[in-house]
């Protein structure tokens, strides 16, 4: 997606009477030059802080007026506009025809008709050409008032991703699919510290054979349904490994799953619908460092058109993600859900 920007700049001419003599027009010609670079710099300067102004406040200002052009989006609504039911709700999970017998419980398959999770269950978004930006916030379930803040308080647009572990795991899905929210699933996987640093006892190992990896997804994946992708918590190690990847990515592909990794597979899973996050913007626990994030955030998908960042439930991360969310929109970007992302990354 190619973004063009442009800044509408006026000049004033002015209009002299009769001639001066040289010396005095060469004084003039300075002190109008100097009186033109005095005034540019000053626009300059308004357009600035008018541009800045406090994009946290949510109330008005005065912004730089600048103008997105974009060809035509090659991305089409992620889920169809029947996946929206009254109030902006995602309609209800399961979906007939995308579920078949699991261990315990249904596990996703494709449809009989080419329907498959990745596309059905993604919240629908319609690219009209602005830049947009997709946030992940993850690490959901396991605490129940920071999961309810976060399904109740931050905008549909953004993508909630839920603990395999949680209880009530489908409760929770179905509540922020209510509240517009298209979920993910984590995947337990093998870091580089194991078993000092253990996800659980359903993480996927480097080492096991692939029968084994596919039984632990299938437990995994079945823990609920009404999420579109998976994505992995932790899993250095897992990750850099071929067999094990082949394995995991055979069983997503069969399923109709996507994958949107935390950005430490960004060269694997091909054949997938797929995506890898980008800037994790509590990496640094503080309001000031967290807003800093989000404005790389803004500048990043400003430059290429898009950007994927993530984050945690922390009440904190909440908070500044739903006042930064209030005054993104007029700053000329769309919030966009991660599936959108994803689909437009398939297209390149």
């Amino acid at each position: 997606m190619l973004f063009s920007k442009k800044l509408a700049v006026e000049t004033v001419g002015l209009i002299g009477g009769e001639p001066m003599p040289v010396a005095q027009t060469k004084g003039a010609q300075g002190r109008l030059a100097m009186a033109c670079a005095a005034l540019f710099f000053l626009a300059a300067a308004t357009l600035l802080l008018a541009a800045r102004g406090n994009p946290y406040d949510g109330g008005p200002s005065a912004r730089a007026r600048i103008q997105f052009s974009a060809t035509d989006s090659t991305v089409s609504e992620a889920g169809g506009a029947s996946a929206l039911t009254g109030a902006g709700a995602l309609v209800p999970a399961p979906i007939a025809g995308l579920t078949g017998p699991g261990p315990g419980a249904p596990l996703p398959i494709i449809a009989a008709d080419g329907r498959a999770s990745w596309k059905a269950y993604a919240r629908p978004f319609v690219d009209d050409g602005r830049p947009k930006i997709a946030l992940v916030i993850g690490g959901l379930g396991l605490n129940p008032d920071q999961t309810r803040q976060a399904i109740d308080t931050l905008p549909p647009e953004v993508t909630l991703s839920f603990s395999p572990y949680a209880e009530n795991l489908q409760a929770l899905i179905d509540r922020a699919r209510a509240a517009g929210h298209e979920v993910m699933v984590e995947i337990p996987m093998e870091p580089l510290d194991y078993p000092d640093n253990d996800p659980g006892p359903y993480t996927l190992l480097s080492s096991a054979q692939p029968g084994e990896i596919q039984n632990k997804l299938d437990w995994l994946m079945s823990r609920a349904t009404g999420y579109f992708a998976v994505t992995n918590a932790y899993g250095a190690k897992f990750l850099s490994q071929e067999r094990a990847m082949g394995a995991f990515v055979q069983t997503l592909r069969q399923r109709g799953v996507g994958f949107i990794d935390d950005g430490q597979a960004a060269s694997r899973g091909g054949g997938l619908h797929r995506a890898s996050l980008g800037a994790k913007i509590d990496a640094d626990l503080d309001a000031d460092a967290i807003d800093n994030q989000l404005l790389s955030l803004e500048a990043l998908a400003l430059q290429s058109g898009s950007a994927l960042g993530s984050g945690a439930g922390y009440p904190l991360t909440v908070a500044q993600v739903q006042k930064w969310a209030v005054a993104v929109r007029d700053r000329g970007y769309a919030l966009a859900p991660a599936s959108a992302l994803m689909a437009l990354m398939a297209l390149k």
